[in-house]
Order: C-alpha cells, then structure tokens, then sequence
C-alpha cells in the first residue's frame, strides 16, 4: 500500500507542489545592549575564560572589503540552561558578541522542524518574550562584570534592540525557495510580523517586500522585526543581520540623547529668555 501524499498546493504557473515540511533550521533570537563607551576586545579576550573567537564575515561568495569588521568583535560561547518556547526549547549554549564601540549582542539558537504553525505559534510566543529578555539581561550583566576593566564609561542603556532570524536549511521535499514560498506566503509573512490573525494581500505584500536572492537555491526575506533566510550554508547572512540590528541599537541610544541634550538646552534657553523679560520689566 502506498504512503499517502502530502496535501498539494496549486501556485500559478507551477506544477502542483507538496506542502513541504521544515527539514532543519534554526531560529536565532538576537538581543542587542549598549554597555559603555567602548569596549577593549583585547583585553576581554583576556578576562574571559569561556570559549571566545574574534568573530569574522565568512563568506561563500565574492564580497566587497568594505564589508569586513575593523576590528573584528569578540563573539564568546556559554553553557546555558535551555529554555522552552512553543514547543521547542534553546539550545545548550547562548553566544554574546562584543563590539568595540561598546556594544554586546547576546544571541539564542532554536533548532525548529516541522510545519509552518509551528514556527507561527514560535514566532507569537518570541513576540516580547519576557523570560528571554531577562535571561539576556543576566548574561549581559554578567559578562560586564567580567570585563569591567575592558570597558570605557560603563553604563548599561535600558535600551534594547531585539531581532529574530529564522533559517530554514532544508525541506522535506526539494522545492524551489521562491516556490515554497508563494505556497505559502500568507503564513510566512505572519511568522515574520508575530501576527496570529490572517493578514491582508496589502499587509502580506508588505511584509514580504524586502526579498533578495544572489541564486536559485538561496532567498532572504527581511522584515522589521523579524528575518528568514532560505539557505543551508547562511553564516555571513546572519553576522550581517546582526550586526545591522546592533547599529540600529546605536542609533536610536544616540538618538535618545540628542533628544535630551536637545530638550535641556531648550529649557534653560527659556528660563533665560524668562529672566531677561521679568529685568526688562522692572525697569
């Protein structure tokens, strides 16, 4: 007796597909922090005991060297209690980046298989996930304590830039990336927005707009909060999302203190213009 076929899914211009499963993947869960002016990566490399690497671009294509780290961050391994999330749970070990400019990234791996509901009912569950932020502010904490030496003008912001990546290596079935995805594009682009409720053609459209491949076998989608990256070999994809997540850090932490800087000068423009008016009345 034959096994019964998957449920198949008619896309224009395509062959029926099969509604392929999630083979392997893995969902990375970034958390960004600024904890001081700068941070000496030299020097951490010595305070720190843990597995660390100066981390690199590694990439599996010809790229520009602009686009290489100068200097390259710290990117140190710990062993971590592993935490469930919808179904899955994190794996062994947490990774923190450290930037130089004073900034540390602390990263989760969620191996995940299986069908598109799941990794809508993960993506909900990620969606301001409390438990996560503060294990992150643990480990952050941590580190600084570790490598205060290291570090210039500690201040750890209350700012925080959280950004998920999900990396889907292979399916159950060998389709096309832009197949499998106008399959299911509807559902994709719920993962990517955290959104449980159907969305509209306008919102779905949208969410899938930031869409770039450099072959047929590779596709990324990048939304605001959220990634996903078709791609069994994706490291340079991932450093780079990462690193842009921690630049956004950064602009909105110095846009925050210009907006204060801004705002105190203001007042005590005022107050002068005040005082100047009530001597000029008195007179």
């Amino acid at each position: 007796m034959n096994e019964p076929r998957a449920e198949a899914i008619a896309v224009p211009g395509l062959m029926p597909l099969r509604r392929a499963t999630i083979e392997k993947g893995t969902c990375h869960v970034l958390f960004a922090y600024d904890v001081g002016f700068a941070i000496d990566l030299d020097r951490s490399e010595e305070l720190i005991t843990a597995h660390k690497q100066r981390a690199k671009i590694k990439y599996k294509r010809r790229a520009p060297q602009s686009l290489h780290y100068s200097p390259a961050p710290l990117r140190v391994t710990q062993v971590s209690p592993q935490i469930k999330l919808a179904g899955f749970e994190t794996s062994a070990t947490v990774d923190a980046v450290l930037y130089d400019f004073g900034a540390v990234c602390i990263i989760y791996a969620v191996p995940v298989q299986g069908d598109l509901p799941g990794l809508l009912a993960l993506s909900n569950e990620l969606y301001d996930n409390q438990v996560l932020l503060d294990d992150s502010q643990r480990w952050v904490r941590e580190l600084v304590d570790t490598i205060q030496p290291a570090v210039a003008r500690t201040f750890l912001s209350p700012f925080v830039e959280d950004y998920v990546i999900f990396q889907i290596e292979s399916l159950s079935d060998p389709i096309p990336p832009d197949a499998w995805l106008d399959a299911n594009r509807e559902l994709v682009a719920q993962i990517l927005r955290s959104e449980t409720q159907p969305l509209s053609e306008q919102e779905v459209s949208d969410a899938l707009s930031c869409r770039t491949s450099y072959g047929r076998s590779d596709l990324t989608l990048i939304d605001w909060n959220a990634a996903m990256v078709f791609d069994p070999d994706a490291e340079d994809v991932r450093t780079i999302l990462e690193f842009a997540n921690v630049e956004l850090l950064e602009v909105r932490y110095l846009d925050q203190k210009l907006d204060t800087s801004l705002t105190a000068a203001y007042e005590a423009l005022s107050r002068r213009s005040r005082h100047g008016q009530a001597l000029f009345g008195s007179f």
